[in-house]
């Protein structure tokens, strides 16, 4: 079965049939089809822009694999600031020895994420390194998108009396690889919940327009994105455990494992702060879209003059009515998770 051999990080010709055998072949648009040493992009206005770097073990898992979580998990970072996600560029490195067809279903599978996505993978760069220097392929992404909604979404926006969304079940992601990585089998397949968000992102900030907060929580999970939230805005979250929803086998696994959902990555799910008088009509949005259609209310962004916790922090309320702070991971649960 053909390998990637270091020639093929050369810059020669072993370079250029891989780029054009693989890359080319899969990725090809109008932008980068001139195969410049940069891209020209045609975007106006203000703009979003984000990367990441995604060295997920293992590279295959239910529900995706490393390369369609490089393109959904820019795309959705660009989209959370109210932006219209519209180029990606993608670096990888790859290890002296990859199969080349395991690059290929990478590969593809990153130009139909882009192509569902609605943007366009405009230019790329691909070095190989000796066995060991990294672990089979790392993939760095880095997105361009228009800002759309009136008024960004920012994590410094939440105000008191707002609503706290949830597009969906916590841990999916997170359970899955670590499922997958240990070959741990529980009653029902868990499946990571990887998808691009940017679609029904512009759903919520064009019709509810009045959309204060926007974030993925991703590495860390809920709990850690909600303090980053609290921070950021100098507010209190309260969040009542049993509204938070997460699918019954990925409750079971952690349970069994020792592990809370509430800590666990997520990779197609997002937050959405909104004023009181929005929450209901942003929740019908979410849940008439199939990627939002678990969402619920979760809490309220509070006043920390008159909240059981202080600035900054996030309380967990108990179903018998008790509280407890939902602090920010110390650590990492799970080692390369994406």
């Amino acid at each position: 079965m053909p390998k990637i051999l270091l020639d093929c990080g050369s810059g020669g010709r072993a370079s250029h049939r891989l780029i054009a055998d693989v890359f080319v072949r899969h990725f090809d648009n109008p932008v980068l089809g001139t195969l410049d040493d940069a891209a020209l992009l045609e975007i106006t206005g203000p703009l979003a822009m984000s990367t990441d770097s995604y060295t997920v073990d293992p590279i295959f898992f239910p529900g995706g694999d490393i390369g369609e979580l490089a393109v959904h998990g820019t795309v959705n970072d660009v989209a959370m600031l109210g932006a219209r996600p519209r180029y990606l560029s993608c670096g990888f490195i790859i290890e002296e020895g990859f199969e080349l067809d395991d690059l290929e279903r990478i590969v593809a599978s990153m130009a139909r994420a882009a192509r569902e996505a609605g943007v366009v993978i405009a230019t790329g760069d691909t070095k190989v390194v000796p066995r060991g220097a990294v672990d089979k392929i790392f993939i760095n992404t880095t997105g361009v998108g228009e800002i759309i909604a009136k008024n960004p979404a920012s994590g410094h926006n939440a105000r008191p009396g707002d609503a706290v969304l949830l597009s969906g079940t916590m841990g999916d992601h997170g359970l899955a690889i670590l499922s997958t990585r240990q070959g741990l089998s529980f009653e029902a397949q868990v499946r990571s919940d990887c998808a691009s968000l940017n679609h029904l992102i512009e759903k919520l900030v064009t019709e509810v327009e009045a959309v204060h907060v926007l974030r993925d929580p991703t590495r860390g999970g809920l709990a850690t994105t909600l303090n980053e939230i609290a921070a950021q805005s100098a507010t209190c979250i309260l969040v009542q455990q049993d509204k938070v929803p997460v699918h019954h086998a990925v409750a079971a696994g952690c349970s069994f494992l020792g592990l809370d959902p509430l800590y666990l990555a997520n990779e197609g799910k997002l937050i959405c702060i909104v004023p009181e008088e929005k929450a209901e009509q942003a929740l019908a949005i979410l849940r008439a879209d199939p990627l939002g259609a678990n969402a619920a209310r979760i809490g309220t962004v509070l006043d920390p003059a008159a909240a059981p916790g202080k600035k900054g922090q996030v309380v967990l309320e108990t179903p018998l009515g008790g509280h407890r702070l939902l602090n920010m991971l110390e650590g990492e649960q799970l080692p390369r998770i994406c």
